[in-house]
């Protein structure tokens, strides 16, 4: 049994930081690529950032310079690092992790369960 768990969420002021991190459990062989998400009320759920095993980064452009992906493949951890945070970030974060159990089957998607971040005007 897989779990993500996503911590880190909260309350901030815009202009503030925060630091989201998603914690990976259970049966896994191997973790490819790890991602964050978010949903804002009424809105569809849209990527922010993607890391690759060798640490290639993707971002979104509505946070690209402000939001930082990172993770650590040995404790099987991503974070985002969210910085100068503006009202329009607002959403339940997600974390997501394509991996698979062993070596002889084939990868899928784990989502975690979220965490809220608000920015307050």
């Amino acid at each position: 049994q897989v779990q993500l768990v996503e911590s880190g969420g909260g309350l901030v002021q815009p202009g503030g930081s925060l630091r989201l991190s998603c914690a990976a459990s259970g049966s896994i062989f191997s973790i490819n690529v790890m991602g964050w998400y978010r949903q804002a009320p009424g809105k569809e759920r849209e990527l922010v950032a993607t890391i690759t095993t060798g640490g290639s980064t993707n971002y979104a452009d509505s946070v690209n310079g402000r939001f930082t992906i990172s993770r650590d493949n040995a404790k099987k951890l991503v974070y985002l690092q969210m910085n100068n945070l503006k009202p329009e970030d607002t959403a339940v974060y997600y974390c997501k992790a394509d991996l698979r159990h062993s070596a002889y089957v084939g990868w899928n998607d784990y989502w975690g369960q979220g965490t809220q971040v608000t920015v307050s005007s």
